[in-house]
């Protein structure tokens, strides 16, 4: 599924460089085919993803921030913060 985050998904989502890019699923391990089936991810130039501090991977508040915009849109287009809650199982958006 086409992102729902992020509209052009041929530039980095932090930096806008259209190099090395990756795609990142915005709530990963267990959850990683629901992103991909709600459309949770973004694209992420290597640096971004996982290469610098300041990557996805390293940068608990860039990444809480994703993820707490996920939920909004989850909240706000397809179930509520329960059917959230069941389904990921963490609330975001405190």
């Amino acid at each position: 599924m086409k992102s729902v985050i992020q509209d052009n998904l041929e530039i980095c989502y932090l930096c806008g460089t259209t190099q090395g890019l990756e795609t990142h699923h915005i709530l990963n391990g267990p959850n990683r085919k629901r992103s991909e089936k709600y459309g949770f991810t973004i694209k992420l130039c290597s640096e971004h993803h996982r290469g610098s501090p300041a990557g996805i991977h390293h940068n608990i508040k860039f990444s809480r921030l994703v993820k707490s915009i996920a939920q909004e849109f989850y909240e706000e287009n397809i179930g509520s913060r329960e059917q959230w809650l069941r389904e990921f199982g963490r609330n975001y958006c405190e």
